[in-house]
């Protein structure tokens, strides 16, 4: 990659829509654009007033044809998103025009941006870190309040600056204790282990608090994935309609209606949930339904929450009780169906044959399950704790890896000083779990890792 070189790419999704936006940033974007745009003035966009709109027509200059008529927005480095100099040519949203704008761009010496480009120039040249450009994949991906809440809080920097801040107390630690390595004199190193153990016990409990939230923050960024399991004709499709409220999946009496699973979206509590309906587990010999009953397996391995719906009327049959052995110990919630008849199964009936998170009665039939839910989703995000504030929270599973390999490096330092290790060995593991944290920021973090990380960007961001 070339960092001095000027890039364009077309910012707005593929289509027709009203707008068309065509991204152009590098220290010859305005004289670039310049020789393209045609505008009643004849003050070059160069020496015009920063952060202003102008109107025009872009032109090609080897056949003098009109491509479209334009808004030009000029933003002078380091003040744009980049802090190189940007220009945002915003034309009529075909999908003719703007392609052949920057046809005439490429053919005027700028580069095709790659995905993610103007995103990692903004952290080149020092304007957001790892951190906060990482917020910005959230925000676009975010799928309800609370996740672009975390994801904008991220891009306010509450995550780097808790990062910044410890590694800050730690390079001075590093540093005092190097001192005391070039003095090596045994008075002086028993104190200076004392009051780095004094410094480091704080840090660590900041740490753990902050890891603390992981969870949460993993739930609210990327959602709860909720499997809906039992035997057919349980309930667990007129569950799935009764929480989407709506006719989503199939319901009929006949068994093995569902052959495969079924996949929507909701939010409950402002949290995203990717609700799965599931095939019901049976023995079959039917090839299509035994594939989907497979399926119904392997998701409960990878599901947050499993609803295990069970037929309340009817006494438990050795499938359903193969269901409930397989989903103990997850965090399962039993849905009793058919509450709003006669009820045959107890408590202590499905107590008999694991431990589940929770036993509910409901009824499929008349739509209930959604407050059920809405409950449960609150205690398994929350625990009981009120929404998140303004506080740092940690949601990125890089970070959260990160930060645990940090924090052992705190551990181990500590240990090192119980143990009456010489300093020298204090000082690398702090300055191991010192690197660690500027990996999240970008600070110390390998190039690879910054194309990888910046290749998960669209083009145009």
């Amino acid at each position: 990659m070339y960092i001095d070189d000027t890039i364009a790419a077309i910012a707005t999704p593929p289509g027709i829509g009203g707008v068309g936006i065509i991204r152009v940033s590098g220290k010859d974007s305005f004289p670039i654009v310049n020789s393209l745009f045609k505008s009643a003035g004849t003050v070059p966009l160069m020496d015009r007033q920063n952060r202003t709109i102008q109107y025009g027509t872009i032109v090609d200059p080897g056949t003098n044809k009109t491509i479209d008529e334009v808004l030009v927005l000029l933003m002078k480095g380091p003040h744009s998103y980049t802090a190189e100099d940007v220009v945002e040519i915003q034309c009529h949203g075909g999908i003719v025009p703007v392609r052949q704008i920057l046809k005439l761009l490429v053919n005027h010496d700028v580069r095709m941006a790659e995905a993610g480009e103007f995103t990692k120039r903004a952290f080149m040249n020092g304007r957001i870190d790892l951190t906060q450009a990482e917020a910005i994949i959230d925000i676009i991906e975010a799928k309800t309040e609370d996740s672009l809440s975390l994801a904008v809080s991220q891009l306010d920097g509450t995550v780097s600056s808790f990062v910044k801040d410890v590694r800050e107390q730690l390079i001075a630690m590093i540093a005092h204790l190097e001192v005391t390595i070039d003095y090596p004199e045994e008075d002086i190193e028993d104190v200076t282990s004392q009051e780095v153990r004094e410094q480091l016990e704080p840090i660590l409990k900041a740490m753990d608090d902050l890891l603390s939230t992981a969870n949460t923050g993993r739930l609210i960024r990327d959602g709860i994935t909720t499997v809906i399991v039992g035997r057919p004709n349980a309930g667990k499709s007129s569950l799935m309609n009764a929480l989407l409220r709506e006719n989503r999946a199939i319901v009929t009496d006949i068994p093995g209606t569902t052959r495969d699973s079924i996949e929507e979206y909701m939010t409950v509590e402002g949290i995203s949930l990717r609700l799965i309906d599931t095939a019901g587990i049976r023995d079959t010999q039917d090839t299509v339904e035994a594939l989907g009953v497979e399926r119904a397996r392997d998701y409960i391995n990878k599901a947050d929450i499993v609803l295990c719906v069970i037929d309340g009327s009817t006494p438990l049959t050795p499938e359903e009780i193969e269901i409930l052995t397989s989903v103990s110990g997850l965090n399962t919630i039993v849905l009793l169906n058919k509450s709003d008849v006669a009820q045959v199964v107890t408590d202590e009936n499905i107590k008999e044959h694991g431990n589940f998170t929770a036993i509910e009665r409901i009824s499929a039939k008349e739509g209930e399950g959604s407050a059920v839910l809405s409950k449960w989703v609150q205690e398994l995000v929350y625990g009981g704790r009120v929404k998140q504030d303004n506080s740092a929270m940690i949601s990125n599973v890089r970070h959260i890896s990160l930060m645990e390999q940090a924090k052992a490096q705190v551990e181990q330092a500590l240990s090192s000083i119980d143990m009456g290790m010489p300093v020298d060995f204090v000082a690398t593991d702090l300055r191991s779990a010192w690197e660690l944290l500027g990996d999240i920021t970008g600070d110390t973090i390998r190039e690879s890792m910054i194309d990888e990380l910046f290749s998960r960007f669209c083009l145009g961001k």
